[in-house]
């Protein structure tokens, strides 16, 4: 199925000759203001107030920088200003007190520890052991014990997505 896709939607609609509405109300503000002073003040300071309005007015009107109009980058700029821009990181550090175990402690845990591989079988007799005997190697084997009384577990499935987004299902297994 094909769409057709709207195209140039970051351009505004010329509504007034080659001018869209935001710019014809810029330049007619301007047009507005200095008919209003023309009747105020003198000849020579409307000249230049008017030109100076025509200059401001156009830049509103007509100037884009990066595809972004004068106003909007005078109305961020304005923000950059008024905003406060003091950004300070400052580390949050956790002061953690480490206790240094006394030289009794270190012999209780070493001995302990000596105390248990003593009590290990040998990994050769052990290996001997699980090669030759049909008795269970005592504190090494464990008898499997069958879940729900006797009963075998039932077949386990689960719903995964692969990569491309499909969905399958496959049996689980538990290494446990």
């Amino acid at each position: 199925m094909q769409f057709q896709v709207p195209q140039f939607i970051d351009v505004e609609n010329k509504i007034i000759g080659p001018l869209s509405l935001r710019q014809f109300l810029y330049l007619a503000g301007a047009g507005l203001i200095s008919f209003m002073l023309f009747f105020i003040i003198q000849m020579w300071l409307w000249f230049l107030i008017s030109v100076f309005l025509t200059i401001i007015a156009l830049a509103l009107a007509l100037i884009k920088y990066n595809g972004k109009p004068l106003p909007e980058i005078l109305w961020l700029a304005m923000g950059f200003i008024w905003r406060p821009r003091l950004y300070l990181w400052q580390r949050e550090v956790e002061e953690k007190f480490i206790e240094i175990p006394t030289t009794e402690a270190v012999i209780s845990k070493r001995e302990k520890l000596e105390k248990f591989f003593s009590e290990t079988p040998n990994i050769k007799k052990l290996w001997q052991n699980l090669l030759t005997t049909k008795n269970p190697v005592p504190k090494r084997e464990k008898t499997i014990r069958t879940p729900f009384w006797g009963k075998k577990p039932k077949e386990k499935f689960q719903l995964f997505r692969k990569i491309t987004g499909e969905k399958e299902i496959a049996k689980r297994v538990d290494y446990r």
